[in-house]
């Protein structure tokens, strides 16, 4: 991996780490300030709405910026925004520090894609936002684990802080090693709402959120599926939550190696197998032999359709990505939102085991709209007289 790559990379950890280290530490949070337990979870939320509304407002208002200075500056406030965590004296100024903290998450994340695939050879694009996306993968497996202990050892006022230690050595390391061009990316301001008019950049948005709902919510229940289902006792989520991690990272690559390859057939194919996988789950989810084996599958699965829909989004935007790519990133965030509470409208309906097979419609659903992007292609290529590669 290269060293600029591997440093944006270090961004994504710290800031996914931010983003999921506050379940591990909610009761201490509650406690120390005097708050509810759900009203502490509210923290979570103002980090995401943070990134919904930060993606698109964020990345317009400095679509003019030269990236590297945006870069830094992007990674300055997330800096304070940890550090203001650390010191909120009270609970409503914690509250409006998380906000502050996830406002410009998405930015980040569609700038350095942007950046990092600048720099990658042709044909490599997809390889080039699996290196980075690992951040995310290392984020919720490694890094909220050690942020939770942390928070447990010291405080949780030392988790955010050792957040921000881990941004500040990440932005010295693109200091030193990101090289971006001193103009900014996007030709306007204009030039970056106007791409969000594009059918196929609007279609590449909607595979994304739709494609990752229903893993999103089965994974958001993964506990009370694996305890209530399968019968592993609470003592043996962390190991399995490391399985699906180690299936995580694995996907990643893969799925970096196949969106380069080719990218909607194989982000169909990989669709395809999700939905076949989560409904193995419901249908062996009371097996436990099975069970920690289909968390492995779906762990790679759901993280390997990750490269292709952020590369589809990408090369549908063509001259002018950022933009799109936060919205694609807002997107996520609401598909997020979205299956908190379907998971628990199921539960409270024909129950949690249900929740496979409904992850497995949706995940069908975003199938068909892969497949109709697919067809598209085919079209449009044939028409232009080209092969139909990706």
């Amino acid at each position: 991996m290269p060293v600029s790559v591997f440093s944006l990379m270090l961004v994504v950890f710290s800031l996914t780490t931010g983003e999921f280290v506050i379940a591990g530490i909610l009761p201490e949070v509650a406690g120390n300030l005097s708050v509810s337990i759900p009203a502490a979870g509210l923290l979570v939320t103002a980090y995401a709405l943070g990134m919904i509304i930060g993606g698109p407002v964020v990345t317009v208002l400095t679509a003019r910026l030269p990236r590297k200075p945006l870069i830094i500056g992007l990674i300055v406030v997330s800096i304070l925004g940890n550090l203001g965590s650390a010191l909120a004296p009270n609970y409503a100024l914690l509250l409006i520090a998380r906000f502050f903290a996830g406002l410009i998450v998405a930015t980040f994340f569609a700038v350095a894609i942007a950046v990092a695939v600048s720099t990658a050879p042709p044909g490599k694009e997809g390889s080039t936002v699996a290196k980075l996306t690992l951040g995310l993968n290392l984020g919720i497996i490694l890094g909220t684990p050690i942020g939770t202990f942390v928070g447990h050892t010291f405080g949780w006022r030392a988790t955010f802080a050792a957040v921000a230690a881990v941004t500040v050595l990440a932005l010295l390391l693109v200091l030193l090693y990101v090289r971006t061009p001193t103009t900014p990316s996007a030709g306007s301001v204009l030039g970056e709402l106007r791409v969000l008019g594009n059918r196929g950049v609007q279609l590449a948005i909607i595979l994304t959120v739709v494609g990752n709902v229903g893993i999103v919510t089965v994974f958001s229940y993964i506990t009370p599926l694996l305890t209530g289902v399968s019968g592993f006792s609470l003592a043996a989520m962390p190991v399995l939550l490391l399985v699906y991690g180690a299936g995580a990272v694995a996907g990643n690559f893969l799925g970096g190696w196949l969106t380069d390859k080719a990218l909607m057939p194989s982000l169909a194919g990989l669709l395809a197998v999700l939905a076949l996988a989560l409904g193995l789950f419901w249908l062996l989810s009371g097996f436990p032999v099975a069970a920690v084996a289909l968390t492995f599958v779906i762990g790679l699965l759901a993280f390997a359709i990750v490269p292709g829909t952020q590369t589809r989004v990408l090369t549908a935007a063509a001259g002018a990505p950022t933009l799109a790519l936060a919205v694609n990133a807002s997107g996520y965030q609401l598909a997020a939102a979205f299956a908190g509470w379907l998971g628990g409208a199921i539960i409270a309906g024909p129950g949690v085991r249900a929740i496979y097979l409904v992850g497995a419609a949706l995940t069908v659903a975003g199938l068909a709209i892969a497949l109709g992007s697919l067809a598209a292609d085919r079209r449009a290529a044939a028409m232009n007289g080209v092969p139909a590669t990706r």
